[in-house]
């Protein structure tokens, strides 16, 4: 799809593409059930939600903490056609209390040596250990699926996949790594490579990252 993308809204793409190829998987077996609810947390320009309405999902809400990436998903849903709901507000907030069949998340997950700041860094500076929303996400999203409900989240290998994995078990999930690629740094990780390499992080010269996509499940 070719999508609005106002500055300072994260653009889709490698980590968009294999979070999509997951959850086109999922949704072909879950829109064969009716009444089909999707949830994208931190969607950006909606691609993610467009997929899951173009794919046939019943209802589909979006959120994002951004006006800007709130907006730019409205009118790209509206160019569209398609039936996305778009809600202002940190992470599950504006869902609070309803219960989703998939929830989808391409959270900021870069690891950085700078605190979390306002603007447009803030869709992908995640802390000097990239979790400080996927945290928060993992301790959310068990209370908010279905029965069967599923989560998928993308994220870097650098921001610790074990520790993603493990908190998502102990709220009550089985979770395991659904898909896997090995991608060169972008412009922002080629930036923190030598405070990477003196945290340890990765080897001399290295740059290249795995990102993975964990699927998570509510049985």
């Amino acid at each position: 799809m070719r999508l609005l993308r106002p500055r300072g809204v994260y653009a889709p793409q490698e980590d968009t593409e294999l979070l999509a190829q997951a959850a086109r998987s999922e949704l072909r077996a879950l829109c064969e059930q009716p009444r089909v609810e999707v949830l994208d947390v931190g969607t950006g320009t909606g691609a993610l939600a467009l997929m899951a309405a173009e794919c046939g999902a019943a209802r589909v809400t979006a959120v994002d903490i951004s006006w800007r990436a709130v907006l730019a998903a409205r009118y790209n849903a509206w160019r569209l056609g398609l039936p996305v709901v778009v809600r202002h507000g940190d992470l599950t907030g504006p869902v609070s209390g309803r219960r989703f069949d998939l929830i989808l998340s391409n959270p900021p997950y870069v690891l950085s040596p700078r605190p979390l700041r306002r603007g447009a860094v803030r869709t992908w500076n995640a802390g000097v250990d990239g979790r400080q929303v996927i945290d928060r996400l993992c301790d959310r999203a068990p209370g908010m699926l279905t029965d069967a409900g599923v989560l998928l989240l993308v994220q870097s290998a650098l921001s610790g996949v074990d520790a993603t994995l493990e908190r998502l078990r102990d709220g009550g999930l089985t979770a395991g790594v659904e898909l896997r690629t090995t991608i060169p740094f972008g412009p922002v990780m080629a930036r923190h490579a030598d405070w990477l390499e003196e945290q340890g992080l990765i080897e001399p010269e290295e740059r290249k990252e795995d990102l993975v996509v964990i699927r998570a499940q509510r049985t």
